[in-house]
């Protein structure tokens, strides 16, 4: 099991409060107040689990501005009123900020038992193959895809 700080526990709590919140709160046709809720459990949330700074050098690099820039907009339309609008822009600057990470999330989904033989099918694997390796993925990110596939791969081998 993993030895987790008491900050990082509280932050895993916000992050987890803020996703329900958020997920509520569109599922209750776009509801300003879960939305903002949403928002600022979300941020405060990555901020303690990752620390302060490191959550500035994540959200402030160079290449992520843009990303960055739709996605505290985001929050900011949300926050003062307009939660659809918000909710476009945040979505696709969390698409543009975390497309690095997608790739190792499949890779895990992969490994859970019952999601991961859905997400093992023929057609899907292909289809999630070739979207994770040309749409959310850097140069510098395709040593990663490359290992995922050959475990992949070998895994499917051992089993057949």
């Amino acid at each position: 099991m993993i030895s987790l700080s008491l900050h990082s526990k509280i932050g895993m709590g916000l992050t987890g409060f803020g996703v329900f919140f958020l997920f509520f709160g569109m599922i209750l046709f776009f509801d300003k107040a879960l939305l903002a809720i949403g928002n600022v459990l979300f941020v405060a949330g990555l901020a303690f689990v990752i620390g302060l700074e490191r959550t500035f050098r994540f959200f402030f690099q160079k290449h992520k501005m843009k990303a960055t820039g739709f996605f505290l907009g985001g929050v900011f339309v949300v926050l003062i009123g307009w939660p659809l609008i918000g909710m476009i822009f945040e979505i696709y600057g969390f698409f543009l900020l975390f497309r690095g990470f997608f790739p190792v999330v499949v890779g895990f989904i992969r490994r859970v038992p019952v999601l991961g033989s859905l997400l093992n099918l023929p057609g899907i694997r292909s289809v999630s193959n070739h979207v994770f390796s040309n749409v959310f993925l850097d140069h510098q990110n395709e040593y990663i895809l490359m290992l995922l596939t050959f475990r992949n791969l070998s895994n499917w081998y051992m089993i057949n």
